[in-house]
């Protein structure tokens, strides 16, 4: 159940104040996360020549991304925004810089490429989870959190959708290593703006713990815990979908003789249903539980892609990748809310970065077993088997909030000594 509210409403969000410069500028920084990857594979393979090399080189960029996301974020929980953010930035920016140098060489050694990449994407700033704390700390209306949840989601696909558009008009007419130049500047410019925001300055570091047998002074770690694993679990089968459905298209236009730029449309309307979907969710004053909702949403994905397997052509596939979009935002969106609710005061930044951690995850898998899949089964199979990931995640989620509500919020995390 559910009625639609008229406020807060979107524009309530932005009027907040500092809500604008301070998502303005997360933005800005944020959109080089659509503008380096691409770019990145660019330099590599016209550096080496190879696809392998860069394949490879890209996998160890967004292992070191992916991977060490909650121990970055547990840093900006540790020290605060302004003190953990800057300095990671600066260097996650001069690293790009040092990797669009290396790259402009050809020949240069592939170890090198990798070893560089590597230590780039474990610099890598969590701005995201960063401004959906702020959010919490701006919002303190569960409702208007909501709202400001749905708008960051949504703007923060499109960044997606931008940044590749961006450095293909570069290298129309210039070197791909312009394209990683310019990332460096967004992401270090748009962090300094945002570090400087009085909104961001107000959030606070977590407090000292005292743990019984450590010594004074020791931070406490975020450990995620049975009330986590419900939006986790979510997050990582929703990334695992999506990503197959990138190569699901890409199959479903060669088999019936079709161009690339039909692929194009059919992922643009993925992520117009999306961004729809997203805006509705946020519009809405839901009554029933996020906990409840969550694995409704993975349902209605899962459902929605098993579909389109079954489309006669490409413009019915569109359709229903446009449908299966409306349930993408809504869940990531309803994921990030309850960890927010989960996470104990002090532990926001952590929260969100596991729910980051789980969608790439999950698409970083789904890739490499949907390649696998494609050339084995018929396409409507892949179509169903991408489907049915979601809707097991729901029966997983759905376990789990059964069990967490059984279970006190104490039990939602595990506090134990830092790992620096």
């Amino acid at each position: 159940m559910s009625a639609v509210s008229s406020r807060p409403s979107y524009a309530a969000v932005l009027r907040i104040p500092h809500a604008r410069r301070t998502f303005a500028a997360s933005l800005a920084a944020r959109l080089s996360y659509g503008v380096i990857p691409l770019a990145l594979m660019l330099c590599v393979t016209r550096a080496t020549g190879s696809y392998a090399v860069a394949g490879v080189v890209m996998a160890v960029f967004g292992a070191t991304v992916v991977i060490l996301s909650p121990y970055r974020a547990a840093l900006v929980d540790r020290y605060g925004p302004r003190r953990a953010l800057l300095p990671m930035t600066l260097l996650h920016a001069g690293l790009i810089c040092v990797l669009a140098l290396v790259s402009r060489h050809p020949g240069v050694p592939a170890v090198l490429l990798g070893a560089t990449a590597a230590v780039t994407g474990a610099c890598a700033p969590p701005l995201g989870p960063t401004m959906r704390t702020v959010w919490g700390e701006l919002a303190a209306d569960r409702l208007l959190l909501q709202r400001a949840y749905s708008l960051d989601g949504v703007a923060e696909e499109l960044l997606y959708v931008i940044g590749p558009l961006l450095v293909g008009v570069l290298v129309g007419f210039t070197a791909p290593t312009v394209g990683l130049v310019l990332g460096a500047l967004l992401v270090a410019l748009g962090a300094l703006a945002f570090v400087t925001s009085p909104a961001v300055g107000a959030v606070r570091p977590a407090r000292r713990a005292k743990p019984a047998g450590a010594g004074a002074g020791r931070r406490t770690s975020l450990v995620p815990g049975r009330e986590l694993l419900q939006p986790v679990v979510v997050s990582a089968g929703v990334g695992l979908s999506l990503s197959a459905v990138d190569l699901l298209v890409v199959a479903f236009a060669g088999q019936r003789h079709f161009g690339d730029a039909t692929v194009a449309w059919v992922l643009a309307a993925l992520s117009a249903g999306s961004a729809v979907g997203g805006l509705l969710n946020g519009a809405v004053d839901w009554r029933t539980p996020a906990r409840v909702r969550l694995p409704l949403l993975s349902v209605g994905l899962g459902l929605a892609l098993a579909a389109a397997g079954l489309a006669p052509g490409i413009l019915t596939l569109a359709v229903a990748a446009a449908c299966t979009g409306l349930f993408v935002a809504p869940a990531l969106t309803t994921a990030y809310l309850i960890a927010d609710e989960a996470a104990p005061p002090g532990f926001r930044t952590q929260a969100g970065a596991w729910i980051n951690t789980a969608v790439n995850a999950g698409s970083s898998a789904g890739a490499a077993v949907t390649g696998l899949l494609v050339e084995r089964l018929p396409l409507w199979v892949c179509f169903a088997v991408a489907g049915g990931v979601s809707v097991t995640a729901a029966v997983i989620a759905w376990a789990a909030a059964g069990a967490g509500r059984s279970e006190g919020r104490a039990a939602s995390f595990s506090p134990s000594g830092g790992v620096w």
